[in-house]
């Protein structure tokens, strides 16, 4: 194993070896109880969660901590660069200059490498407020406070000229996504998201305990393809989805967003605001779509 993990002028394959220890799966052995009084152990995997904070600096500046993410090891370069792209912290692209994980020889190292710490150092300067909280895996928490915020750093997605997909199309993802999400398969504990594109074919999934973190990863991958503002692609969510997945998919210009669960009203209402297509309850055949129907096509 390498003392460093990087990317140097970003490479798109974004799937660094990790130690074994720090796999998306951990093994584990339980005990199960019947109805009838007898037990048993049997051996099961569950889905890692660990901490991992991402630091990021300019030319001339010291690395700043910005946050720690309780997250699903794997992809970890996405998720550090999707996180600071929807935090405004990233604006192009052309910004990210390296991507990595903590390296021995950086100021302070214990000769330790550790890879729960990923850096990602642009070509600007860059200004952040470092967070004083972890960010808890179930429940993203967004840098943007307000919907006026929001629309200022965003610009709607056009409804004309962007992704227009047939409902038949959307009706199958939730198939087409779990036949993918190969750690859920063996866990039955992780959430997923995909972007799909203008054919409706799944063009990349990634799993997290945390959906907000899984949606940083797809994001985090866009980005680093030079693929945003991403106006002919969709989001496609395995669970509900909330105010801060639709503020994510807005900073990425992301023109539909669908799951297979409820959005939130305030989800609807940021749809809504920024031209975003809304769609929920994805499954058994129907879909409801809540924003900017126009771009599902019979």
């Amino acid at each position: 194993m390498p003392n460093l993990t990087s990317l140097n002028n970003v490479n798109p394959e974004l799937s660094p070896e990790l130690p074994a220890a720090r796999k998306a799966t951990t093994p584990v052995t339980a005990t199960v109880f019947r109805i009838d009084g007898s037990k048993s152990p049997k051996p099961d995997k569950l889905a890692t969660e660990e901490p991992m904070s991402i630091r990021v600096g300019g030319p001339g500046q010291a690395n700043v901590d910005v946050t720690v993410t309780m997250r699903t090891p794997g992809h970890d370069f996405e998720l550090a660069v999707g996180f600071l792209w929807a935090e405004g912290v990233l604006t192009d692209p052309a910004q990210v200059r390296e991507v990595k994980y903590c390296a021995l020889d950086e100021p302070g190292g214990d000769g330790i490498q550790r890879y729960n710490i990923v850096t990602v150092r642009t070509s600007h300067q860059v200004s952040v407020t470092p967070r004083a909280f972890t960010t808890n895996s179930s429940c993203g928490i967004c840098g943007t406070q307000t919907l006026d915020d929001l629309a200022s750093c965003s610009q709607p997605v056009p409804l004309e000229g962007s992704l227009r997909l047939p409902v038949a199309t959307v009706l199958g993802i939730p198939d087409l996504l779990k036949a993918k999400q190969k750690v859920f398969a063996l866990t039955g504990g992780l959430h997923a998201a995909a972007i799909v594109d203008s054919r409706g074919a799944i063009e990349v999934v990634r799993e997290d305990v945390g959906r907000h973190n899984a949606v940083d990863k797809v994001i985090g991958h866009l980005v680093l393809e030079r693929g945003v503002p991403a106006h002919d692609r969709m989001l496609f969510v395995s669970g509900r989805t909330s105010y801060e997945i639709v503020q994510k998919a807005a900073v990425a210009g992301i023109a539909i967003v669908a799951g297979v669960s409820a959005p939130s009203s305030l989800a609807v209402e940021t749809a809504e605001l920024m031209g975003i297509t809304l769609a929920g309850f994805v499954r058994g055949g129907s879909l409801n779509a809540y924003t900017h129907p126009q771009r599902l096509t019979n």
